[in-house]
């Protein structure tokens, strides 16, 4: 099959386009017909390295865990797809191997989901990570409720817009944060937008909150999730996916995990109108690189996704 891996640590340069072996299929296993795959921040900085404390590098490694594509054979042990089924998946194993940027990717039948019956593959493949990430913070971390105002960090990007929705879709009052360009997304999002502005950030969130947020969303880490601490009610919760110092501002540092139940309830929102989800740009699979590099750039209000061609 057509792949792209990386037999070093490094930047864009080092990922190859060529041909790998085919995945072998185990019995919890799906054989996925890739369609699309996401481009996630997460990519990039396994590939640098900078999880290898964490997570064993098998190389060559072929990166990417969100996915889309169809069924083309299901392992001996799994009953909950057939041959055919149109799927999504976060493909998140215990190690970087047998990655999504590939003709076919054998994953784990608890990473998948049915796709949304509204959306295409681009856009099913851009949901799972974002998608989960959004969603495991406000119901798991944040544990958040109806009537709650919740200020959500990088409102205008892939995890914020899509934590917007949620949220707004549980009842809530959202404050999101964006830089100048993505005001009027948050707004489009139907909540109420404030600027990064290391001077004036906390006296934006008091005048929309004098009381303070319920539960604030921080998805950026450094000096912001200070800032973010500052506005928080004298019970407000707290979460970062991307700071550790999150814990000793009394908060939680939250990693997404695969569940395939948390997928089917984010398709459900999708086909039901309250989620949608927005590609900014797609690149043919052998242009993966290029696609790392629009993604590592950053500014843009929509997510970054690898397409596989396949003939009629």
């Amino acid at each position: 099959m057509k792949a792209i891996s990386y037999s070093r640590y490094g930047g864009p340069e080092v990922l190859e386009y060529g041909e790998r072996p085919d995945p072998k299929v185990g019995p919890d296993d799906v054989l996925v017909k890739v369609r699309a795959a996401a481009v996630n921040p997460v990519d990039w900085k396994a590939q640098a390295g900078y999880l290898d404390g964490m997570i064993d590098a098998v190389f060559p490694v072929i990166p990417g865990w969100d996915v889309s594509g169809v069924v083309v054979q299901p392992g001996v042990s799994v009953t909950e797809f057939t041959v055919g089924d149109e799927v999504m998946g976060y493909v998140r194993e215990d190690f970087l191997a047998r990655g999504t940027f590939a003709e076919y990717v054998a994953a784990p039948v608890r990473t998948l989901a049915r796709k949304p019956r509204t959306l295409g593959f681009e856009e099913s493949a851009a949901l799972p990570l974002a998608g989960l990430t959004a969603y495991q913070v406000l119901h798991q971390a944040l544990a958040v409720r109806s009537g709650d105002t919740v200020l959500v960090h990088a409102a205008a990007g892939g995890v914020g817009a899509m934590a917007v929705q949620i949220a707004r879709h549980l009842g809530c009052r959202v404050i999101g944060a964006a830089r100048e360009a993505g005001q009027e997304r948050i707004r489009e999002l139907s909540a109420e937008p404030v600027v990064y502005d290391e001077h004036t950030f906390v006296q934006q969130i008091r005048a929309l909150a004098p009381e303070g947020v319920d539960a604030a969303f921080d998805t950026l880490g450094g000096p912001f999730l200070k800032r973010t601490a500052d506005v928080l009610a004298p019970e407000g919760r707290l979460a970062s996916v991307a700071d550790g110092e999150v814990l000793a501002l009394g908060g939680r540092y939250f990693w997404v995990r695969p569940d395939p139940d948390d997928l089917a309830a984010l398709a459900g929102l999708v086909d039901e109108g309250a989620l949608s989800v927005r590609v900014a740009r797609t690149f043919p699979l052998e242009k993966a690189a290029d696609a790392q590099r629009a993604n590592r750039e950053g500014g843009l209000q929509g997510k970054v996704v690898v397409t596989v061609a396949w003939p009629d």
